[in-house]
């Protein structure tokens, strides 16, 4: 099953909106109207991943909850899974929607895509809230000791093997997803079936993307290219107090450059803010939108 043989799972108030940009035709749920907000997933997820913001924030602000290349409904093309190339398609996506300036939110993966976008057209973002992941000036002595964190990216990252996990071994997908949270109660078994689903769809895309990581970042992350770099758009990072990939320690080293980021820890909460806290993650960009002016 490919992505777009997949019913679109509902969500009130959403439209669905289909865009080629750089060899790819990348999908976008879009709702409300307002200030536009870009929402960037992370892995397994796509557009869904945002159900319990959209009613939050949909009254406030246009919504656009995309679909990274390859994921959800947009197209899977053989490469451009690097965060390079997947910034780059978000770029090309707001020139095709006409957006100057937009805010952005990101997960995971996605919020590693909106750190990369922040630095190479800052003008592009008014603010950026980055959920459940590391930003660019974590400390190498709180990386090394946390690298066996990543233990389940073996299962995904390397080519055939990867995609193999990935397609038929939907289990693992659903034991990740549950681990990730701080109370697996959180999730509808409607909700893991779906990512569950999406991820074997979309197995060439995750282990494309993991693998680009893995040879393009990584190194560049140990040259310190991005360390180098202040930050140019006001930046909210929060994680999770149980976040069993992204712990509170990964999250320090930010101090020097406190006037533009901000890092917070959610007591209680795990890997998936979005999903354990909404209705703090909508509390948080709108506190952000207004400080950002």
């Amino acid at each position: 099953m490919t992505n777009s043989d997949r019913p679109m799972p509902p969500l009130e108030g959403v439209e669905h909106r289909w865009v080629t940009v750089r060899g790819a035709r990348l999908h976008f749920a879009e709702a409300g109207s307002g200030s536009p907000v870009v929402l960037l997933h992370g892995f397994p997820q796509h557009w869904y991943a945002w159900r319990a913001l959209v009613p939050l924030l949909a009254d406030d602000y246009r919504l656009i909850c995309v679909d990274l290349r390859g994921f959800g409904w947009s197209e899977q093309t053989e490469r451009g899974y690097d965060t390079d190339g997947l910034a780059d398609d978000v770029l090309a996506l707001l020139d095709a929607l006409g957006l100057d300036r937009v805010t952005l939110v990101g997960h995971n993966w996605g919020a590693g895509v909106g750190f990369r976008l922040c630095r190479r057209a800052p003008d592009r973002f008014r603010a950026f809230l980055a959920l459940n992941m590391t930003h660019p000036w974590t400390r190498h002595r709180d990386m090394l000791p946390n690298l066996w964190r990543m233990w389940f990216t073996a299962f995904i990252e390397y080519p055939v093997l990867g995609r193999l996990v990935l397609r038929h071994w939907p289990a693992f997908t659903r034991y990740l997803l549950r681990r990730a949270v701080a109370d697996p109660a959180v999730w509808r078994d409607a909700d893991l079936t779906e990512f569950t689903e999406a991820a074997q769809a979309s197995a060439h895309a995750g282990q494309a993307m993991f693998w680009q990581y893995v040879v393009r970042d990584i190194p560049a992350g140990f040259r310190g290219a991005d360390r180098r770099r202040r930050p140019a758009v006001p930046t909210l990072v929060l994680g999770g107090e149980h976040d069993p990939v992204i712990p509170p320690a990964l999250l320090r080293g930010g101090d020097p450059h406190a006037e533009c980021l901000t890092v917070r820890v959610v007591p209680g909460a795990g890997h998936h803010l979005h999903e354990e806290r909404p209705e703090l993650v909508a509390e948080a960009l709108r506190e952000l939108i207004a400080g950002a002016g």
